[in-house]
């Protein structure tokens, strides 16, 4: 059987796709700085003008692979949070997903090295917090209103959470310790821990 030719929007969507999976991987290998878009089109054997066809830059198509990255990263921590139904170990459980998963060197290099380096600090905060500092600001203000965390300001503590989180991962890439990602993950459960209201009787450090 002969295969339905592809219209123009499929080859247009298999194209856009070929080079944001090209530009990926050279840029977690080597780091923006050092990539070409030059080197994209022939790693993805596709023209300069069918990349400008679909980003103006390579800025533009770095974004988009920013983007992917850190839907990603927020879809790990949306899925180990909701593989538990308590509010508390959801926030435990995702946040120690998004440490795990900020330990990948491509994580790191895209999201967290050369993202804020390229897009500037203000564009790369605002696309954190539609992804993972999003589902983090939810469950403490969960938490918050439900009085297992003590009454206060959210969005301070989540600023604060994520960055210690995010310089976490940063230690994490640059530390030779085997050890590193689970003394991290121990360390962010006691800093948790003292987050609780311990009037509760159910505010056990876990």
């Amino acid at each position: 059987m002969n295969r339905a030719p592809r219209s123009k929007a499929q080859q247009r969507l298999e194209t856009r796709r070929a080079l944001v999976a090209e530009g990926r991987r050279l840029f977690a290998r080597r780091g923006y700085g050092a990539v070409s878009l030059a080197e994209i089109v022939e790693s993805a054997e596709m023209t300069k003008g069918a990349l400008y066809h679909h980003f103006d830059s390579k800025a533009d198509l770095f974004r988009t692979v920013v983007e992917q990255v850190q839907q990603e990263v927020a879809d790990r921590v949306t899925a180990a949070a909701e593989a538990r139904e308590d509010p508390w170990e959801q926030l435990i459980a995702g946040c120690h997903a998004f440490l795990t998963a900020s330990s990948d060197p491509e994580v790191q290099q895209i999201m967290l090295i050369d993202g804020p380096a390229v897009l500037g600090w203000e564009e790369w905060r605002a696309m954190d917090e539609a992804s993972s500092a999003r589902h983090l600001t939810e469950a403490l203000t969960t938490l918050v209103e439900a009085g297992v965390i003590v009454r206060q300001p959210v969005a301070p503590l989540a600023r604060l959470l994520s960055g210690a989180m995010n310089e976490a991962a940063l230690w994490l890439a640059r530390s030779a310790d085997p050890a590193g990602l689970a003394d991290t993950t121990a360390a962010l459960s006691r800093l948790m821990a003292s987050l609780r209201h311990h009037d509760r009787p159910d505010a056990v450090p876990r």
